[in-house]
């Protein structure tokens, strides 16, 4: 008995054996028929379906990631940024027939992103569809708030005023205990908690003269804004203040000018009551001078 078990089962595994050697041959010859499909295997039975097809390179990034270890080679010493701005100044100096091997490869492979979305999204249910439309605004916000953050640094915004905490950190990062960042950070965090009160103080009447120096130096930013014609970057509260002033000047000038005019009509009424009663004036004055 023990033998024809044996046998069996050497026959099933035969059996699995060959099953997978016909699949994988029939998946060879799946590849190699379709030469033109660009068909992966690997990401075919690996990529899950919720992971979105890649958008492909632009033309220009592919000339930098093909001419990148040329140039790099060419100048060892040099930094990757010069290399990068090398290669864009090679891409510039281009003509568009040599540009166009480049814009040829990302146009095919745009056709194909195209097509690999259009099936992607397909399979998406309502909620999948909901999900990244909520991922993508969140990109957007975050990307809008990191160009703003730039532009405002570019027009010379002035910095946040520190906490006392901050200052106290900035003084003694260099001699903390630690190796790494954070274990840094932690050991500052338990020298500050063990100060005394006069010390901390210390900390916090800068903390309060670097308020001031906030305070100061964003006004006078905040106006040149003005001037320029930037009142989009004031903050609310500061347009909110400059709008009440405003509103006060035009009360007191309306104010100033209702008192003028008020006063100059009266001027004026008394002036012509005085141009009226002096006829009268003469006329007794002349009888009088006929009585005697």
């Amino acid at each position: 008995m023990a033998p024809f078990s044996l046998m069996a089962a050497s026959v099933s595994c035969l059996a699995k054996s060959f099953s997978i050697f016909s699949c994988t041959s029939a998946l060879a010859r799946c590849t190699t028929v379709l030469p033109g499909t660009n068909f992966n295997l690997v990401r075919c039975l690996t990529s899950p379906a919720s992971v979105p097809p890649k958008r492909p390179p632009n033309a220009y990034i592919r000339y930098v990631t093909q001419q990148k270890p040329v140039v790099a080679r060419q100048h060892p010493d040099v930094k990757i940024i010069e290399i990068v701005r090398k290669i864009a100044q090679q891409w510039r100096s281009l003509s568009p027939q040599q540009k166009q091997p480049f814009e040829e490869a990302f146009q095919r492979e745009m056709e194909q992103f195209q097509l690999d979305l259009k099936h992607y999204q397909a399979k998406l249910t309502p909620a999948e569809i909901q999900q990244q439309a909520l991922e993508k605004r969140q990109r957007l916000a975050k990307r809008k708030a990191t160009r703003k953050k730039r532009e405002l640094s570019s027009l010379g915004k002035p910095k946040r005023p520190r906490s006392p905490f901050n200052i106290f950190m900035s003084e003694h990062f260099v001699e903390a205990r630690g190796t790494t960042v954070m274990d840094k950070m932690k050991s500052l965090l338990e020298d500050w908690k063990n100060l005394f009160s006069h010390q901390r103080q210390v900390y916090t009447q800068l903390a309060e003269d670097d308020k001031i120096r906030y305070k100061n130096e964003m006004q006078s930013w905040e106006e040149h804004m003005v001037e320029i014609g930037r009142s989009d970057l004031i903050r609310e509260q500061s347009t909110k203040k400059a709008t009440a002033k405003t509103v006060e000047t035009t009360v007191d000038v309306k104010k100033k000018a209702n008192a003028k005019a008020v006063k100059a009509k009266g001027k004026s009424t008394a002036t012509g009551k005085m141009t009226k009663s002096s006829p009268k004036a003469k006329t007794v004055n002349v009888t009088a001078a006929k009585g005697k």
